[in-house]
């Protein structure tokens, strides 16, 4: 006894001494990051967390709220997969008015939108334009109708007008990466143009595919050719349910790259193709229109046509974590206002996050936030309620598809953020493959290269290896 009482003493002692090294380990490499040029004028945070006991190893400056880009996304997914689960899907309805005579509608087809982020998407072939065209086709062809006396409707009136979170930026909204939220998504709510630059820079830059845009929209091209090497510099300028889009900026003199823009109205630009491929397939309707522009329209006695399923969350949060996929959290927050608040709206999805992880101890003012995606330069965590939110999830049974999720950087499983002088990285470490650990750090208004900063982060995220 006496024999087992000294080992378990000498355990612990070991374990102790193991604790503390690494403690200081991270303090030492902390502090030299912190007294860096580059930070001279930044904000710095970093936690770190026993993921077996969730006992705080290390804390530098872990109560400060900082901007945490998309390291954000680790709590809206962690949010959606504890409350959904991990199999819940999103269901479009395809239904429409009035009757069918002879083959032909006398009525409009109904495109029903609850949220879905995945709808018309490429990452997945049920998803992609082309599988959705095919199945609203044979469900019509399954009903005989060779002809719609009626238009084709997207309705997005599930969801309100208010497509884009307060605190995003005239800069970021038009661009694919801006894309505002609709209850009727499509192909991720952009496109894209590829262009031609100039032989000379300063030259202009002219649309490769400028029969390729949708007819509604108009694109004021101000773009200039850029020196060589000076890569995309291109911003579109654009709101929600416009129809002028504003190109400015520069595009590299040997660039060859696509550029993706946000769409203004998902819903129209679905309506329309839909109409377009129904036309092609020798099925004419009498136009395209939807919900939001015809607000006094109501639907009576809707039949229903087919019904389009997304892929599971499971796959839809892999997605959101491995791409960053800023429209993802957007409806993912929307979804969540709709299910568990008192409407499908930013605010309501917010306070569903704050409510959730309240119940687990975590303070709503340490997750003050006002987006799914961490977009905003407005959004302020503390990575220590992070990295809690880290340490709740690995006690979930979702936990393995939550950390399959996340992207591997410099040999860790961790969601990198970055907006304009914002860097941060945030997931899960073994050190010595041993010790369990999950951890976060921010780093708000560095100067210099953004690259020279990723590194001296990684330096210091090597003690949790």
């Amino acid at each position: 006894m006496k024999k087992i009482i000294l080992f378990l003493f000498l355990l612990i002692a070991f374990t102790s001494a193991q604790a503390q090294t690494l403690t200081e380990k991270l303090k030492l490499a902390f502090n030299k990051l912190a007294a860096d040029e580059q930070l001279k004028y930044a904000s710095v945070s970093f936690s770190v967390l026993n993921t077996e006991t969730g006992a705080l190893i290390f804390g530098g400056n872990e109560n400060l709220g900082v901007a945490p880009a998309s390291t954000l996304k680790t709590i809206t997914s962690a949010t959606s997969l504890a409350l959904f689960g991990e199999d819940f899907t999103y269901k479009t309805d395809i239904s429409y008015t009035g009757n069918i005579e002879n083959g032909i509608l006398k009525g409009d087809l109904i495109i029903s939108g609850s949220g879905d982020p995945t709808l018309g998407s490429w990452r997945w072939k049920s998803t992609n334009k082309e599988a959705v065209f095919n199945k609203i086709l044979f469900g019509l062809q399954q009903l005989d109708i060779k002809s719609i006396e009626g238009k084709i409707i997207g309705d997005d009136s599930l969801w309100d007008s208010q497509s884009l979170p307060i605190g995003w930026i005239w800069q970021d909204i038009g661009n694919y990466y801006g894309a505002g939220s609709s209850a009727l998504s499509w192909g991720e709510n952009q496109f894209e143009l590829n262009f031609t630059p100039s032989k000379t820079a300063g030259g202009v830059v002219n649309i490769k595919n400028e029969n390729e845009i949708y007819p509604f929209l108009a694109i004021k091209n101000e773009l200039k050719t850029g020196s060589a090497g000076s890569g995309d510099n291109v911003y579109a300028y654009s709101s929600p349910y416009t129809a002028t889009i504003y190109l400015r900026g520069t595009y590299g003199i040997d660039l060859v790259k696509k550029i993706g823009l946000s769409l203004p109205d998902p819903a129209f630009a679905m309506a329309y193709d839909v109409a377009d491929f129904l036309k092609k397939n020798n099925i004419n309707s009498t136009g395209f229109t939807t919900t939001r522009i015809n607000e006094n329209k109501v639907f009576n006695d809707k039949k229903p046509v087919t019904e389009l399923v997304s892929p599971p969350l499971k796959e839809i949060v892999y997605w959101f974590n491995q791409k960053s996929v800023n429209l993802y959290g957007e409806q993912l927050l929307r979804t969540l206002g709709m299910k568990f608040g008192k409407s499908a709206s930013t605010t309501y999805g917010v306070k569903t996050i704050h409510d959730y992880w309240k119940a687990k101890g975590i303070a709503p003012e340490t997750l003050n936030i006002v987006d799914g995606s961490g977009l905003s330069p407005a959004d302020r965590i503390t990575t220590l309620s992070m990295a809690k939110v880290l340490y709740q999830a690995k006690k979930e049974k979702w936990f393995n598809t939550y950390l399959e999720s996340l992207p591997t950087n410099n040999g860790l499983k961790m969601k990198s953020g970055s907006i304009a002088d914002v860097m941060g990285y945030a997931g899960y470490a073994a050190i010595n493959g041993k010790e369990p650990v999950c951890f976060s750090i921010v780093i708000n208004n560095y100067t210099g290269s953004s690259s020279a900063v990723r590194q001296k982060m990684f330096t210091l995220l090597n003690n949790l290896k």
